[in-house]
């Protein structure tokens, strides 16, 4: 007891020193705030609430079931997870984050993964968006396609190498006496359509408010420049590292790291989209740890071929 009431004391202290930066520093503050609420109409809503309203769709009117077929004979032998779950993948490297984790979130809710099978899909379904990949970082602050593609592709392969890892945590769903419940037949789609829809709308609201919550975190660091102050703002905030980037090869491979672990907005953002749901998000928190990791490995080996 003594150990949670002292943690509660240590977060409401550090809550009350924000407060006070928040107060002292008023003006630089809310230039932030404005600058990453302009950020979330600009680039976070226009490629999030779309791609979360069609993820929520595709769950809820069967897509797992009806790929699983298709894609078990790999999602199977090599993350030992059942077919459907290569939904949740696929919509998280297309949609960004957190689409995976939602997508998983709605897998585990309709019965299509055990608790435990949607624990170690969030370690690596929970990715970024290859328009952000390729386009943000790779033709804006690179200058060049190819680079962002060769980005895409080592998040691609980190996220990959990050199941592996934790496969060996699971089962084989091949013994696994699952009663998997497909619920496509019985949901209409415009109840599913309205499901989506309110779904979508409160997880990118709650997304926005993590984005512009860390944007204003990250201004300390954005304001020391050079490669640490590049590092520690990509560890609190992924949007707000892009300016601070240099287009080379440290660069590229701290771009390549940044992206892989998300940040804590990212992780902030999972946690918005889980709740409710019984899953526990600091399977994301060890999956990105590990795909930061690989990330920056493969970029290190990469950036020798650009």
């Amino acid at each position: 007891m003594n150990m949670k009431v002292r943690g509660r004391t240590d977060i409401l202290l550090i809550l009350c020193g924000l407060l006070v930066w928040f107060l002292a520093d008023a003006d630089r503050i809310r230039s932030a705030a404005a600058q990453a609420l302009e950020l979330c109409a600009r680039s976070v809503i226009p490629a999030m609430f779309p791609f979360m309203v069609v993820s929520g769709l595709l769950v809820s009117l069967g897509f797992g079931a009806w790929i699983s077929p298709h894609l078990a004979g790999c999602m199977t032998p090599l993350f030992r997870l059942p077919g459907c779950a290569s939904s949740a993948l696929l919509l998280g490297l297309v949609g960004g984050y957190p689409i995976g984790a939602q997508t998983a979130a709605g897998l585990y809710r309709d019965r299509l993964l055990t608790r435990e099978e949607a624990q170690r899909l969030l370690t690596f379904c929970n990715n970024a968006n290859p328009v952000f990949l390729i386009s943000v970082l790779g033709a804006g602050v690179f200058g060049s396609v190819r680079v962002g593609v060769w980005l895409w592709l080592i998040h691609v392969g980190s996220a990959l190498l990050t199941g592996l890892v934790f496969r060996k945590s699971g089962h084989s769903t091949a013994r696994q006496d699952v009663s998997r419940v497909f619920p496509c037949q019985a949901v209409s789609l415009a109840g599913a359509f309205a499901e989506a829809m309110r779904t979508a709308l409160n997880g990118t609201l709650a997304v926005c408010a993590s984005v512009v919550l860390f944007y204003v975190l990250a201004t300390p660091f954005r304001a020391l420049g050079g490669l640490a102050g590049a590092a520690l703002t990509g560890t609190v905030e992924l949007f707000s590292l892009v300016p601070l980037l240099t287009p080379n090869r440290a660069g590229f491979i701290l771009a390549a790291a940044c992206a892989g672990w998300g940040g804590f907005s990212v992780l902030f953002q999972t946690i918005a989209v889980l709740e409710g749901s019984g899953l526990h998000p600091v399977s994301c928190l060890k999956g990105k740890l590990v795909q930061s990791l690989f990330s920056g490995l493969l970029a290190a080996a990469v950036s020798f071929l650009l």
